[in-house]
């Protein structure tokens, strides 16, 4: 099967942002995943896990959504700063009902971003929120002069503003921030864009509407065209569920061969939906200024048995890890709309690069395939081709799925996904428009479809060297197993 790699056609740039990440008060991703504050048992920095960070700096995470999802829009950031003993507790009626005592606040999660070397990305309360509420976040976060807030910034601690540059007016309007009609949640987001200010021209803020759930194309119309002037990006939300029922998603492990293929059939739509959306917003917004964020996207399944239900905590296998490689393939391939992905979540929580269990750590097949693609970050976009055939039963999908680009350096990183549960995929990648290449090397990950890492266990499924790449001039060979991803660098 032939791969083509055509450098004389692309769509842009490959926007750093599609592989930032998520991080949500639910279940153990902040406390016990992310944070552990002053327990000595567990070695950290300023409270953060020095082993999950470690894990994390090695995927170059470029910029970190927080503090939810659903639970943005309860959220009031003035209970999480000031004095730890002094801050109100909460109860978390979105996620298990569990009482905290947000130790884990603003100048917390600023403090992970600096340790993350990334962007930080805040969800603004919209639903349960005010106007004043939000300009006030803005204001403390970002205002270098004196004022009430840069004032209230510099009493709890931190003398500099952070510049931080994203912002995100609400979560999911249409349901959990608010069961919105697209009408009235465009009127607001209007007006909650007019007060979120910028207090230093050098750094700008950049606004991202909640935008549409799955294919509510109707929602990005309307928001576009009447809010699309006060934005620079909306969201889109979409979670792959094997089943066609929420309340019985599937297992994240131990499932039957029909859900392996209907799990990765249900991921590949998102290129539909990433291809729809962007039309709607190109037909409001002409110029392109409009950028799509798919800020929540991942596997979603039944919880680990025994586990709190509330907590969405579920194990990582092979399967999900050619789930990341068709969703970045995707990114990848639309860089000229999508200016942002946020996989959800970064740790304990759906689709998570790492897991935790008190004091040990494991990094998950997912997490492998974003080291693997982090080349991709900031680089050229090239157009690809692949020959493939259909594979699976009730729901086929192409064996082959494959993205490119180029680096400043002019080497290339090919990545390619062989979905074929059972049979070997025999690859032959010509190159066009790359002039004179010196050598391939390869990174593989491949494993049974539902092998997974346990702490028992924690390297049951890494990457490999590839072996047996056949290289001559303009092109290259190899054998792609059965249910693997790969990675192929390029060089001059």
């Amino acid at each position: 099967m032939r791969i083509i790699i055509n450098a004389n056609r692309s769509k842009g740039t490959i926007n750093r942002n599609i592989y930032g990440h998520f991080s949500e008060h639910l279940g153990r991703c902040i406390y016990g995943g992310l944070y552990v504050g002053e327990d000595p048992s567990i070695p950290n920095v300023n409270g953060m896990r020095s082993d999950v960070v470690g894990a994390l700096r090695e995927l170059d995470i470029p910029v970190l959504r927080w503090p939810g999802g659903c639970f943005a829009d309860t959220y009031h950031w003035r209970d999480g700063v000031g004095p730890r003993e002094q801050r109100k507790t909460i109860v978390n009626t979105n996620w298990g009902g569990v009482t905290e005592d947000n130790r884990f606040g603003t100048h917390e999660f600023l403090e992970l971003c600096r340790q993350l070397g990334c962007e930080p990305y805040f969800s603004g309360n919209v639903g349960s929120g005010t106007v004043q509420e939000f300009s006030d976040w803005v204001e403390y976060c970002n205002m270098p002069g004196k004022s009430p807030m840069a004032d209230l910034r510099r009493q709890n601690g931190r003398e500099e503003p952070w510049n931080v540059k994203y912002w995100g007016i609400g979560n999911e309007a249409w349901g959990c921030g608010g069961n919105m009609r697209p009408e009235y949640y465009a009127d607001l987001c209007r007006r909650y864009s007019t007060y979120l200010r910028n207090y230093d021209r050098d750094h700008p803020i950049y606004k991202i509407a909640s935008g549409a759930n799955v294919d509510d194309y109707e929602w990005t119309r309307i928001l576009a065209e009447e809010a699309g002037f006060a934005i620079d990006a909306l969201s889109l939300h979409y979670y792959t569920v094997p089943r066609d029922t929420w309340q019985h998603k599937g297992a994240a492990t131990d499932f039957p061969r029909e859900e392996y293929y209907s799990t990765l059939a249900k991921t590949l739509r998102m290129e539909e939906l990433v291809e729809r959306h962007s039309m709607v917003l190109r037909r409001a917004d002409p110029s392109g200024r409009l950028g799509l964020a798919v800020d929540e996207w991942g596997t979603w399944y039944d919880v680990e048995p025994g586990t709190n239900p509330g907590f969405l905590y579920q194990q990582n296998t092979m399967r999900d890890a050619l789930v990341a490689a068709l969703n970045l393939n995707i990114f990848n391939n639309h860089c000229d709309t999508v200016v942002m992905a946020n996989i959800a979540q970064t740790v304990n929580v759906l689709q998570a690069m790492v897991l935790t269990e008190g004091p040990r750590m494991l990094c998950t097949p997912t997490y492998h395939v974003f080291r693997m693609y982090k080349g991709h970050q900031g680089a050229k976009q090239l157009e690809t081709y692949a020959e493939t055939r259909l594979i699976g039963d009730t729901r086929e999908v192409p064996n082959l799925h494959v993205s490119a680009s180029e680096a400043g350096d002019g080497s290339v990183l090919l990545t390619a996904a062989n979905l074929d549960d059972a049979a070997p995929a025999p690859v032959e990648c010509l190159f066009e428009g790359l002039g004179e290449k010196g050598a391939v090397t390869g990174e593989l990950l491949s494993a049974a479809p539902g092998a997974h890492n346990t702490f028992d266990a924690p390297e049951a499924v890494t990457p490999k060297a590839m072996t047996g790449i056949q290289f001559e001039k303009g092109r290259f060979s190899a054998v792609l197993p059965p249910c693997s991803v790969a990675a192929f660098r390029i060089v001059p």
